[in-house]
C-alpha cells in the first residue's frame, strides 16, 4: 500500500508552474517513482504522512541535501509554526513547504477561480490556504524566534529562497464537467463530485471506498467492489454527518474514475 501511495503522490502534478499564484515559487523536482523503503506510521494524518513521502522524494535527488524537518518555532513555551524542512539545493539554501490538498470547484463561492475552490467539507479553501502561506507560514522564517534554528544551520534569512512544493487533486461538478481552468493547473483535476440527487446517475456502476490515506492512490481494479444499493445505504451515513467522502466509480464498460460524494 505504501508502494501505491508513494507512485500515487509522486504522479500527482503541482497545482500551478512557476510563480503564477500569489507569487508563490512552486518546487519542481522530476520523479520516478522508484521502491520506496522507509518506515512511515500509518496513524499519521495525510498531510504528516505525505511530508514522510516527499522525504524519500527529496532523498532520491543527487542535487538535494536535506538539512532538516518539521522544525518547530518557538517563542518561550509557545510554538509559532513549523518550518516543514530546510535544504540544499546545487548548495543553495531552500525553505519549502509541503502541501497536498483536496479541492472542489463551487462557483457560488467568491468571485475568481482560485475563490471557486473549496475544500470537501466546506470548512476550508485554496484561498484561505494562499494567505496562510503568505501572511504567517512563510513570514515565520524571518521571525527573531526563528534566529537561533538557522544559526545553527549556519545560515541566514536572506540567503535562503522560499519555494512551496503545492500539490492538489481537484474535482469539478458533476454537471459542469467542461470548465477550463486559466490559472491552476488542468492537470490536477482528479475527477468530479456529485450529492444524493445525482445518485441515480450511477446505479449501473460499482464502487469502492478508500480510508483517507489511501485518496492520494490512482485508482485500479484489484480492490472489494460493491453495488450500487450497498453504496447508497452507506452514503445515508455520510449525508446525516455532514461528511464527504471520495470514492472510486467503475463503469459497466470497464472505466474508473475518481468522485467526491458531498452532503451539501
Amino acid at each position: 500500500m505504501l508502494q501505491k501511495r508513494y507512485i500515487g503522490f509522486t504522479l500527482t502534478p503541482c497545482l500551478w508552474k512557476n510563480n503564477d499564484v500569489f507569487n508563490l515559487q512552486q518546487f519542481e523536482v522530476i520523479s520516478t517513482p522508484n521502491s520506496i523503503e522507509i518506515d512511515i506510521n500509518d496513524n499519521l494524518r495525510l498531510g504528516k504522512y505525505v511530508e514522510r513521502l516527499v522525504s524519500f522524494e527529496l532523498s532520491q535527488q543527487k542535487d538535494i541535501t536535506i538539512l532538516s524537518e518539521n522544525i518547530q518555532i518557538q517563542k518561550g513555551k509557545t510554538t509559532l509554526g513549523e518550518l516543514d524542512c530546510l535544504l540544499l539545493r546545487n548548495n543553495k539554501p531552500i525553505h519549502l513547504e509541503i502541501i497536498y490538498k483536496f479541492y472542489l470547484f463551487d462557483e457560488t463561492i467568491g468571485n475568481s477561480e482560485i475563490e471557486h475552490f473549496i475544500g470537501p467539507n466546506r470548512k476550508d479553501s485554496l484561498i484561505e490556504k494562499l494567505h496562510k502561506l503568505k501572511e504567517k507560514q512563510l513570514p515565520l522564517l524571518y521571525s527573531e524566534a526563528c534566529k537561533p534554528y538557522l544559526e545553527k544551520l549556519e545560515l541566514k534569512p536572506k540567503d535562503i529562497s522560499q519555494q512551496v512544493y503545492f500539490k492538489a487533486q481537484l474535482f469539478l461538478p458533476f454537471t459542469n464537467q467542461d470548465i477550463k481552468l486559466k490559472t491552476l493547473n488542468t492537470n490536477s483535476i482528479a475527477g468530479f463530485y456529485i450529492n444524493q440527487n445525482y445518485l441515480d446517475n450511477f446505479k449501473d456502476c460499482k464502487f469502492y471506498i478508500p480510508n483517507k490515506k489511501d485518496w492520494i492512490i490512482i485508482p485500479h481494479t484489484n480492490v472489494n467492489w460493491i453495488n450500487y444499493n450497498a453504496f447508497r445505504k452507506i452514503s445515508e451515513v455520510y449525508f446525516k454527518e455532514g461528511f464527504s467522502a471520495l470514492c472510486w466509480v467503475k463503469f459497466k464498460n470497464g472505466e474508473i474514475k475518481k468522485i467526491f460524494l458531498v452532503w451539501w
